[in-house]
Formats: structure tokens, C-alpha cells, sequence
């Protein structure tokens, strides 16, 4: 693809900021975007590329304490099972594999909006399976933020806290599934173009979502983030099924 869609480089600055605000992270927005300009393999390796810089500079700008338990219940369970949510996609039928993304997130974000006060027990075999349960779908889907964001939740983390031990935990998944994409082939000479843009984006739009963040409650946005995961849900459904 020589060439450069700007509309898309936009919708991915975007899509990074609200993913910084509303606390899912970047893809849960930016894989279903890419979709529609790419075809399913390119956006799995894009979305991989493009957030090793997200997470790094979230990592940079978030950087006050870690928790370190979660690192190991987490992390280590996601970054095995990111490999074996990424193999799979190399026998899996890509339109199929789309279905299941616009169901996960049309059921992801109805289960937060309907269960606004969802909670699990911050227990180590809770955050085990949730690392089990957003690395395979990370690997997988593209995405799995918003698993991982729903587990650390119940361990109450300060805020700052809470972003800096996911970019962390996202950054492993995010380092090994490169590896994995890049054996599958799905990164592509041609999408090469993008990366340069993505890494000054996905520092950009995290710098912007932090500015943010300190005006407006999380809450507040993070209610309005899940009707756009919703509706970008439903969007991808329909232009599969049409």
C-alpha cells in the first residue's frame, strides 16, 4: 500500500486517546477501525506494532510504582497463552474470526453497561484467569485490554498504578505476539509505511489522554467509551454480514 490513509492515522490518534482515558487501551478501538482498511491479518500485526509505542509511553508517562505480584499473575499467564491465541490465527477463517470480534465486543461492552457495578474477588486465581483470558484473546482478536482492565479492577490500584502495571503486562503480550504475527507472515512490507506514524501517534495520544484525564472522571468517560465499543461492534457485524 504505497498510499497513506490519513483518515485512518486520525481515527488511530483517536482511538488511542479514548483508549488512555476510558482505561480498555488502544485496540479495543483501533482493531475494529483497522479492519476497514485492512485486511484481517495486516490489522493483527499493526496492532501489535502500534502498541509496543502506546505502551511504552504510557509506561514512561505512568511510571509511579508497579505492582509487582500482578506483573507475575498476570503477565506470565497472558504472554503463554497470547502465543497460542496467536498460532491459532493461522488456522483460523478470517471471516469468521471478524464475527467473533464484533460479538466480543458487542458482548463485552453490554455486560460492563448492564453490570455497571461488576466486580470479581482479588484473588491470585481470579488474576491468573483473567491473564489467561485477555492474553489468548489478545492473540487471537487483536484485543484484550478490557479482560485485563476488568480483573486488575478488583485489586483497587491507584490509578496511575493501574496504567503503568498494564502497559507493562501489555508490552509482554504485546513484544511476543510480534514474533508470533511475524512467523504467521502478518507483517507485510507494504504496511510497513504506517509504523512510523503509529509509534508517533500511540505516543501522542497517550500524552493527550493523561492531560485528559486529569479534567475529566474516569467514570464519566468510561461509560461513553463502552456505547463506542458497542456501536463499533455493531458496525463491524453488519459490514461483515453485508
Amino acid at each position: 500500500m504505497g498510499k497513506i490513509s490519513y483518515i485512518f492515522l486520525l481515527l488511530a490518534l483517536i482511538a488511542e486517546i479514548i483508549g488512555t482515558i476510558g482505561g480498555f487501551g488502544s485496540s479495543v478501538f483501533f482493531v475494529p477501525i483497522a479492519n476497514f482498511y485492512f485486511d484481517f491479518n495486516s490489522v493483527l500485526g499493526l496492532t501489535a506494532l502500534f502498541h509496543l509505542s502506546s505502551n511504552l509511553s504510557k509506561i514512561f508517562l505512568f511510571k509511579k510504582g508497579l505492582d509487582k505480584k500482578l506483573l507475575i499473575y498476570i503477565g506470565i499467564p497472558s504472554i503463554a497463552f497470547v502465543i497460542l491465541g496467536g498460532l491459532l490465527t493461522k488456522y483460523a477463517n478470517n471471516y469468521i474470526l471478524e464475527i467473533v470480534l464484533g460479538l466480543f465486543l458487542i458482548s463485552l461492552s453490554s455486560l460492563f453497561l448492564i453490570k455497571k457495578n461488576l466486580v470479581i474477588k482479588p484473588n491470585k486465581t481470579n488474576a491468573v484467569t483473567g491473564g489467561v483470558l485477555s492474553g489468548f484473546s489478545a492473540g487471537l482478536l487483536g484485543t484484550g485490554g478490557a479482560i485485563r482492565g476488568l480483573t486488575m479492577a478488583a485489586f483497587n490500584l491507584e490509578k496511575t498504578v493501574f496504567i503503568a502495571t498494564s502497559a507493562v503486562i501489555d508490552f509482554m503480550i504485546d513484544f511476543t505476539r510480534t514474533f508470533v504475527y511475524y512467523q504467521n507472515g502478518y507483517i507485510h512490507d507494504h504496511d510497513l509505511i504506517y509504523v512510523p506514524f503509529l509509534f508517533v501517534i500511540g505516543l501522542t495520544g497517550t500524552f493527550i489522554g493523561k492531560k485528559i484525564l486529569a479534567y475529566i472522571p474516569q467514570e464519566r468517560f468510561k461509560k461513553i467509551s463502552l456505547f463506542l465499543i458497542l456501536t463499533i461492534g455493531i458496525i463491524t457485524l453488519v459490514n461483515i454480514i453485508l
